[in-house]
């Protein structure tokens, strides 16, 4: 059982927590993503993000269709316990525009 359960994390108004998606070896920052109760239970049993999609409202697996799994290494609550840092082992690209990282568009 992990340390930290869904009932002790403090949701939004949709009933989610942001998670930021890290590389586990390099620190780099892949993505944000949201899980409800049901990607949290999904990613735990199957040590495989899992996120809610919220533009097609489903459960959504990373990589089930295009392969680029996201393997879980560690999840961690921040101090607020409003979000979830992930710790992953990323097969191919974590973004849908082939590109390794989410965050790629440079403001500064």
């Amino acid at each position: 059982m992990p340390r930290l359960q869904w009932k002790d994390l403090k949701l939004n108004s949709d009933g989610m927590v942001p998670v930021i998606v890290q590389d586990y070896k390099t620190n780099e920052v892949l993505m944000l993503a949201y899980m409800n109760e049901e990607a949290f239970n999904e990613t735990l049993r199957i040590k495989k993000m899992t996120y809610w999609s919220r533009s097609r409202n489903e459960l959504w697996t990373k990589g089930l269709t295009s392969g680029h799994i996201q393997h879980l290494k560690s999840l961690t609550a921040d101090c607020d316990f409003d979000t979830i840092l992930a710790k992953v082992s990323q097969v191919g690209v974590a973004c849908h525009t082939g590109k390794r990282s989410c965050f790629f568009n440079e403001i500064i």
